[in-house]
């Protein structure tokens, strides 16, 4: 279709013989199988429905062709493949709707009145499938009793979403002002858990509702039956207010679902190296100063794809994220950060695992070629280097020597009274910071050791703490769904797990290494940890730490062999 060439006259639709039920209209109308997406898309232009048209391969119907004058229609147009180089990228991929029909307890597929918000909004709406007749579907009949049940499909962890969606309440305090402005006769009844009215004006509308006559019963209905004779809904719930069970009659009942993170959420997480928090939306850079800014440097987010919001914060933030974006590109040239990945070039092997567990992408490598570190997309996280088996990565100021050195300094004496603590940057070091500031107390026998991020932390630091005498070995970190580098500290995890193996094979017990996820604003857990700690360490008899020692002597070093040795050894 040429939208270009397309006037919109709309004689491609008076002719086509198929009919298909509308999107938009939530499927309470048809459309044809050519059609304008909605009344307001822009450009104004008819698009085809391909998978139900008659006039393609082979052309069976062609009659919008026909008549079509300005000739916009091409049955052999196929999709385009375009190349840009851009310099910043805004994602603002929008949300999906839940799905009652997998909660049915509600009678969404069972009974005709039951509706969803969304096609609540069409039956009320001028240019829906009624014009702005409000009925019901059932019988077509206007409904005089309509009930409202609120968070279906939200704050339900048993579902796996116990997110608040944020727009439901308001939505379903207009549709009651709605409905009194047009109707009113009309009873309407909410069933909620709490109203949720935080936005300005938004407590003068939830109290404007409820003058005009709107009943809100707190409490969420139980069970929900059908009049076989009228259609009418019988609905029972607690009254958590009066502590009383009532049962209602209705005419319609409304589900205002909530909303979700979109499915192809995943694909673009992948495609541009993004973090999702533990309820599927995507994670910004920092909560409070790069709200809109990505861990991906260079990428923004604007809308529902980092948490649900309304319209009007949507448009501050694609606001915020444009001008975020702007001051990128018109900037000329960009300052990254200096702690960044290194190659040694000469002890590299080649493997390519640094370039496998960079959550960035920041390392190319190919089979046969020494990885290539960029050093713009690198963040510095450090999980590359803590991952290589022969040195020949590291990070700059994180470097493998000066983090043992400070292992090694923190144990030089009395080890055995201490505890010690490898801590990340952006969570848990910030946390014990939290923990002082509040003025929490705590054992002072723990020895904090900052690195950027918890995968920084290195197989061998952690036996060299227990080589130099310490009892108890704590590696902390974000939470494991709110890495600040995407998903490092996976790569803490893998290599946590295969340290307690090794210990606890050469007779160390697993539990003198410690794993904990502690975020910024912990500062009470990391007391709590940092107690736990102690007690663990009280624990350690001086024989263990000895044993330690003994058992957990460093082997020589895995030396790449040169290219003429590994040949030769290859050779029969």
């Amino acid at each position: 279709m040429d939208y270009t060439a397309c006037n919109a006259c709309g004689e491609c639709a008076d002719v086509c013989p198929v009919t298909q039920p509308d999107e938009y209209q939530m499927g309470l109308s048809s459309r044809k199988a050519i059609y304008i997406p909605f009344p307001q898309a822009v450009p104004c232009s008819y698009i085809l429905d391909m998978e139900h048209c008659l006039g393609n391969n082979p052309i069976a119907c062609g009659k919008c062709q026909d008549v079509c004058e300005k000739q916009a229609i091409n049955y052999d147009d196929t999709d385009e493949v375009i190349t840009r180089e851009i310099g910043a990228i805004i994602v603002a991929i929008g949300l999906d709707v839940y799905d009652p029909t997998e909660m049915d307890e509600y009678g969404y597929t069972r009974y005709d009145n039951v509706i969803t918000s969304m096609e609540f909004e069409r039956l009320i709406c001028a240019g829906g499938p009624t014009a702005g007749h409000f009925v019901r579907p059932g019988d077509g009949e206007r409904p005089k009793r309509i009930g409202f049940i609120q968070c279906v499909g939200s704050r339900n962890p048993k579902i796996g979403r116990p997110w608040c969606s944020n727009i439901c309440c308001m939505n379903t305090v207009k549709d009651t002002l709605l409905l009194a402005d047009h109707y009113p006769d009309v009873e309407n009844v909410v069933y909620y858990q709490d109203i949720r009215a935080f936005g300005k004006s938004f407590e003068d509308m939830f109290q404007r509702s409820k003058e005009t006559g709107t009943r809100y019963v707190r409490g969420l209905p139980g069970d929900v039956e059908e009049d076989p004779t009228t259609g009418n809904l019988l609905i029972t719930v607690e009254n958590t207010t009066s502590g009383k069970l009532e049962r209602h009659e209705l005419d319609m009942l409304v589900l205002s679902v909530g909303v979700e993170p979109p499915k192809d959420l995943a694909k673009i997480s992948s495609l541009l190296t993004l973090s999702k928090t533990s309820d599927g939306f995507l994670m910004e850079s920092h909560p409070k100063l790069k709200p809109v800014d990505a861990p991906t440097r260079g990428v923004y987010f604007a809308g529902f794809c980092e948490s649900p919001k309304d319209i009007k914060d949507s448009v501050c933030q694609a606001g915020a994220a444009s001008s975020r974006a702007g001051a990128l590109l018109n900037a000329g040239k960009i300052t990254i950060e200096a702690i960044t990945s290194q190659i040694d070039e000469e002890n590299c092997t080649k493997c390519g695992v640094c370039s496998r567990v960079c959550p960035y992408g920041a390392i190319t490598w190919k089979k046969g070629e020494v990885p290539v570190v960029v050093e713009a997309a690198c963040a510095g996280c450090g999980a590359c280097g803590a991952s290589c088996q022969f040195g020949s990565i590291t990070m700059r100021h994180f470097t493998d020597d000066q983090l043992v050195a400070q292992v090694r300094a923190i144990l030089a004496e009395k080890p055995e009274d201490k505890v010690m603590v490898f801590a990340c940057n952006w969570c848990s070091y910030a946390g014990g910071d939290m923990a002082g500031i509040s003025r929490i107390q705590y054992p002072a026998t723990n020895r904090v050791m900052r690195t950027m991020c918890s995968a920084r932390v290195s197989e061998d630091m952690v036996l060299e703490a227990f080589r130099a005498g310490a009892p108890v070995v704590l590696v902390s970190g974000c939470h494991y769904a709110d890495c600040h580098y995407i998903n490092a500290n996976r790569q803490t995890v893998a290599r946590v797990q295969k340290l307690w193996n090794k210990i606890e094979k050469a007779g160390v017990r697993p539990e003198r290494l410690q794993l904990e996820w502690i975020s910024a604003a912990e500062g009470q857990k990391f007391a709590k940890v940092m107690k736990q700690m102690e007690d663990l360490r009280r624990t350690v008899t001086a024989e263990e730490i000895e044993k330690a020692k003994e058992a957990l002597k460093p082997k020589p070093k895995k030396k790449p062999k040169p290219k003429a040795e590994a040949a030769a050894a290859a050779a029969p």
